[in-house]
This record gives structure tokens, C-alpha cells and sequence, in this order.
């Protein structure tokens, strides 16, 4: 049974898990940046950035324990432009990943129990 974490709580969880999945998004948006945008610079660009940082306090006040699938979280907490973009996102970099080879993260990304 899934359990909410009180805010108060937050200081208790190791941020392990939620480093590795925001190392993982990082990188696929860099991907995505990399070949979208003209201003991609040895780094993702300003809005790529500021999805990035956003993305970032999602994943660390994420209120569910353990942290369910954003897909299928019953409580949204992306404002719907950037939870747009991250699928827009996603789908692109998911494709290019697995094009190379890099199943491991997909697995890990979409399909673990806790995987976000």
C-alpha cells in the first residue's frame, strides 16, 4: 500500500534513488536539446535549464512513497506546459537510447516499481 510523505517526513529519505533518476533526465534532456535547439552550447540551453531545475523540485517533494511512475501518479504535480514538454522529451530521447543501445536506462526509467 502506498503511503503520502508529509513534508516534515521529507528529511528522512535518502537521495539516492531520486539523484539517479534526475541524472537520467538530465541526460535525456540533453539529448533532446542537443538536436532541437540552435543555442545548445557544450550544455542545454536556458529553457532546457529551467526545465531541468523545475524538474529537479518535482522529483525532490515528490509526495508518494514509494514513488510511483509520473505516467501514472494520481497527483500530477507538473504544470501542464512542462509536463508537455517532458513527454515531448521523452519520447524523443527514449528512441535515441534505445537506438544505441541503452536499454538499462529505459528499464530502469519506466519500468522499475519505483522508477518514477
Amino acid at each position: 500500500m502506498k503511503r503520502v510523505i508529509l513534508e516534515s517526513e521529507m528529511a528522512n529519505i535518502t537521495p539516492d534513488a531520486i539523484e539517479k533518476q534526475f541524472k537520467i533526465l538530465k541526460r535525456f534532456v540533453d539529448v533532446y536539446c542537443r538536436k532541437h535547439h540552435d543555442d545548445y552550447d557544450n550544455g542545454p540551453c536556458s529553457e532546457c535549464c529551467d526545465l531541468i531545475e523545475y524538474s529537479r523540485q518535482r522529483l525532490i517533494h515528490c509526495p508518494h512513497d514509494p514513488k510511483p511512475k509520473c505516467k501514472d501518479c494520481p497527483s500530477h504535480c507538473y504544470k501542464p506546459e512542462y509536463r508537455q514538454k517532458i513527454k515531448d522529451i521523452m519520447r524523443y530521447s527514449g528512441i535515441y537510447f534505445v537506438k544505441r543501445g541503452r536499454l538499462d536506462w529505459l528499464v530502469k526509467y519506466f519500468f522499475m516499481k519505483n522508477g518514477g
